[in-house]
C-alpha cells in the first residue's frame, strides 16, 4: 500500500525519540536526519524535502518543545502539522462555475497515467452529486481510446460525445459544448491526447482547445508510480500549458509515496483526487491532513467512516446486526458481509486507514500475509458458492456427501470444507453466548 515503507521508518524514529523523554539538540539533529533520509528513499524531490526538514528543525529546536512535558510528541505533532502543510495543508474542491452554469473541464496527462479511465470516474463522481456530465473523446490518435472512454462512461451511465471522422481535438471540444447546451450537460470533461513524452505537438493542442473552448478547470493526471518522473512532468506541463490541480493515480501500488509529497510543493498547485484502486470508489478526495495521518501511522478513521457510509447499506447493516446477537446469521450473511468489505477497498485497505494501535497492528502484516488472508477468504467464498442456496441458509443440510460435492466444486480438499462449517458453528455458538450475557456455562468473552 501506498506509503508502507515512509510510514515504517518514521514510526520507529519517532518510537526512539518517544523513549527518551528529555531530547537534547542533537537528539532533534540526529531524527531529523533519519527522516530526511526515508524522504528521499520514498522519492520526494531533494529540494521539497531539503525546505521540509528546515521547516520541522527551526520549530522542533525552540525552548517550547525541548523542555515540555513530552517533548517527542511535540517532534512527532510538527512533522504532522509540516507534512500537512506539504502537500497543501486544506482540501481543494474542482470549482464549478455557479448556479447552472456549465463547466468545462479538460483532462491531460502522459499515456499510461490512467487518464482515460480517471476522466469517466471523475464524471461519474459528479453525476453522483447532481450533474449531468458529458464524457468528450478529444483523443483522435490512440486507437482504442474512443472505445476506451465509451466502455467507462457506460459503467458510471454518463454520455460520450465522439466524432469518429478525423476531426481536429478543438473542433470536436467546440463541436461537444454546442451539443451539450442542447442536450441540458452542464458539465463537460474532455480526455485529451496523452504521449509517451512531453512534446510541442501535444502542448499546442491543449492550447488550441483551449482557444476554441472557454476551459474552466485544467487537470493533470500523473501515475504515482513513476514518482519524482510524474512530479517532473508535472511542472512541464503547468509551465507550458497551465493546469489548475493535479490528479495522482495508482497511489494504492507506490510503497514509497514521493509523488504525492512532492508535487504540490513544486508546481504550487493542488491535489484534488487520488487513485486507490480500480472502482469509482477508490477515486478518493485528497485531504492533506488525512494523508499526513496516514503517512505517520496515525491513520484514516474520517475516510474510514465515509467510506463505509458510502458503501453499506444501512438497513442491510442493521439486520445483519439483529441476526448476529441472536445468531441467526447464515452463509449467505457471510458473503454479504465479505461483499462489503470488498466495497470499501478489502483487508488491506481497511488496515491501511487504522491507527497503528488496536487493530491497526495488523497494518505490520506483510505483502505476502495480507494476500494470503485474501486468498483464504477467495477459498471459503468459492466453498459457499459451491453449496445450494437451501445449504447456505441451513448449515445443518451439510451432511457428508454434500460436503465431498461442494469441496469438488470449489476445488478444495474435504478438510478444508469441514475446517469452514467448524469455524462457522463455533462463532454462531460464541455470538449467542454474547447475546445472552457475555458469560454461560464458564465461558469468558475474549475482552
Amino acid at each position: 500500500m501506498a506509503f508502507d515503507s515512509l510510514t515504517e521508518k518514521l514510526q520507529n524514529i519517532f518510537r526512539q525519540l518517544r523513549s527518551k523523554g528529555r531530547l537534547t539538540e542533537e537528539d532533534v539533529k540526529e531524527a531529523l536526519k533519519e527522516i530526511k533520509r526515508a524522504l528521499l528513499a520514498a522519492d520526494v524531490n531533494f529540494k521539497v524535502v531539503k525546505e521540509f526538514i528546515g521547516n520541522v528543525q527551526q520549530r522542533a529546536v525552540g525552548q517550547d518543545v525541548m523542555n515540555g512535558l513530552n517533548p517527542g510528541q511535540m517532534v512527532v505533532k510538527i512533522v504532522n502539522e509540516e507534512l500537512t502543510s506539504l502537500m497543501g495543508s486544506e482540501t481543494t474542491e474542482i470549482a464549478l462555475q455557479p448556479g447552472k452554469a456549465m463547466t468545462v473541464i479538460m483532462m491531460a496527462g502522459l499515456q499510461g497515467a490512467g487518464k482515460t479511465t480517471t476522466t469517466a470516474k471523475l464524471a461519474g463522481k459528479f453525476k453522483q452529486k447532481g450533474k449531468k456530465p458529458l464524457l468528450v473523446a478529444c483523443d483522435v490518435y490512440r486507437p482504442a481510446a474512443i472505445s476506451q472512454l465509451k466502455i467507462n462512461g457506460e459503467k458510471q451511465q454518463v454520455e460520450v460525445f465522439s466524432m469518429e471522422d478525423s476531426r481536429k481535438p478543438a473542433e470536436i471540444a467546440r463541436e461537444a459544448v454546442a451539443y451539450a447546451e442542447k442536450n441540458g450537460h452542464n458539465l463537460v470533461i474532455l480526455d485529451t491526447a496523452g504521449r509517451l513524452h512531453i512534446d510541442e505537438e501535444m502542448m499546442e493542442e491543449l492550447q488550441q482547445i483551449k482557444k476554441a473552448v472557454t476551459v474552466h478547470q485544467t487537470i493533470l493526471v500523473i501515475d504515482a508510480m513513476t514518482g519524482q518522473d510524474a512530479v517532473n512532468a508535472a511542472k512541464e506541463f503547468h509551465e507550458k500549458a497551465g493546469i489548475d490541480g493535479v490528479i495522482i493515480t495508482k497511489l494504492d501500488g507506490d510503497t514509497r509515496g514521493g509523488a504525492a509529497l512532492s508535487v504540490k510543493a513544486v508546481t504550487g498547485k493542488p491535489i484534488f483526487y487520488v487513485g486507490m484502486g480500480e472502482k469509482l470508489s477508490d477515486l478518493e478526495q485528497f485531504y492533506p491532513e488525512r494523508m499526513a495521518s496516514r503517512i505517520l501511522g496515525m491513520g484514516d478513521v474520517l475516510s474510514l467512516i465515509e467510506k463505509a457510509e458510502a458503501q453499506i447499506d444501512e438497513d442491510k447493516a442493521k439486520e445483519m446486526s439483529r441476526k448476529l446477537k441472536k445468531a441467526q446469521f447464515d452463509f449467505e450473511d457471510y458473503l454479504e458481509s465479505v461483499k462489503q468489505m470488498k466495497n470499501m477497498g478489502g483487508i488491506g485497505n481497511i488496515m491501511n486507514m487504522l491507527p497503528m494501535g488496536g487493530l491497526g497492528k495488523m497494518k505490520g502484516l506483510s505483502e505476502d500475509q495480507t494476500s494470503q488472508a485474501e486468498r483464504s477468504m477467495a477459498r471459503m467464498e468459492a466453498m459457499i458458492y459451491s453449496m445450494t442456496v437451501q445449504e447456505r441458509r441451513d448449515p445443518d443440510l451439510l451432511n457428508p456427501s454434500r460436503k465431498h460435492r461442494i469441496a469438488k466444486g470449489a476445488g478444495v480438499d474435504i478438510s478444508e470444507v469441514n475446517r469452514m462449517i467448524k469455524q462457522f458453528g463455533e462463532m454462531k455458538k460464541m455470538m449467542k453466548m454474547m447475546g445472552k450475557g457475555g458469560r454461560r456455562g464458564g465461558f469468558r468473552l475474549p475482552f
